[in-house]
């Protein structure tokens, strides 16, 4: 039976998604929260699908949500963007939290047949994407990457990332030339009305709703459904403020992974 790894050292996301699995909302499997740094090859025998920092879950919906067929193998892993965001101190490769050395030995090790990952979609994070698509090619890997943002899929933000796959296949085509095609195509199909990706919202729809809270720099900006504003005395909401900022847009990373699904499958 397919069952999932979730490794996320956060102790908050990862009784997260304990409650996710025991609510059967994501793949059935097993929550380690201890460092990356401390996990083994072995660990990882029996798993078909692996993910690293997996906060609460975005990159297993966003495969649901994507029709990723249950029996095959992935692993995602969006490392830590603080050394390489804006927002950061910009001390890039340098910071311990530049995590995916870490990842890459996993990788190099386990040499999963497909690997998904984002990143922040500044220049120091393309300036990162270029070092990891060398090193996964080292491995014997096609990388390929778009620069999306969930206003693509009409959320009432921007929150531009840089989506990355790795494919043991290494043919150019396949991962470069073909994902452009596929992105093109889906998109003129959403913009004629014929997309359809899971719960995304299709043209001239809004399905995020939600309130306008007044921001600390004097502007009202609109805030999803389930979000909650922060208050005194008012329990875990800074946690779960931290959950879905760390987190992808799930219908953003369905909408890489169908276009990979795309590509490969033509």
């Amino acid at each position: 039976m397919p069952k999932a790894y979730y490794n996320e050292n956060d102790s908050f996301a990862a009784d997260w998604l304990r409650s996710l699995i025991r609510a059967g909302l994501i793949m059935d499997g097993e929550v380690d929260d201890r460092d990356i740094r401390e996990v083994e090859a072995s660990d990882l025998d029996g798993f078909t699908r692996c993910h690293f920092f997996a906060g609460i879950a975005g990159w297993d919906y966003a495969l649901q949500l994507a029709g990723w067929p249950d029996d095959r193998p992935v692993w995602t892993g969006s490392c830590p963007c603080q050394p390489f965001s804006s927002a950061g101190k910009g001390k890039g490769t340098a910071d311990e939290r530049h995590l995916w050395p870490e990842f890459a030995r996993l990788i190099r090790e386990c040499k999963p047949a497909t690997v998904f990952g984002e990143q922040v979609a500044s220049k120091a994070g393309r300036e990162w994407f270029d070092g990891v698509s060398a090193d996964l090619e080292d491995m014997g890997y096609a990388a390929a990457a778009a620069d999306l943002c969930a206003a693509g899929v009409n959320a009432p933000h921007i929150r531009q990332r840089l989506f990355w796959v790795a494919d043991q296949e290494p043919d150019e085509y396949l991962c470069r030339s073909g994902m452009v095609d596929t992105f093109r195509e889906r998109r003129r199909q959403r913009t004629s009305g014929e997309w359809d990706a899971g719960n995304a919202a299709g043209p001239g729809q809004d399905v995020w709703g939600g309130e306008y809270g007044r921001c600390a720099d004097g502007k009202s900006r609109r805030v999803p459904p389930g979000v909650p504003l922060l208050a005194n005395g008012i329990q875990s909401r800074v946690g779960r403020l931290r959950g879905y900022g760390n987190a992808i847009v799930p219908q953003v990373g369905a909408e890489f992974i169908g276009a990979y699904l795309d590509a490969v499958s033509a």
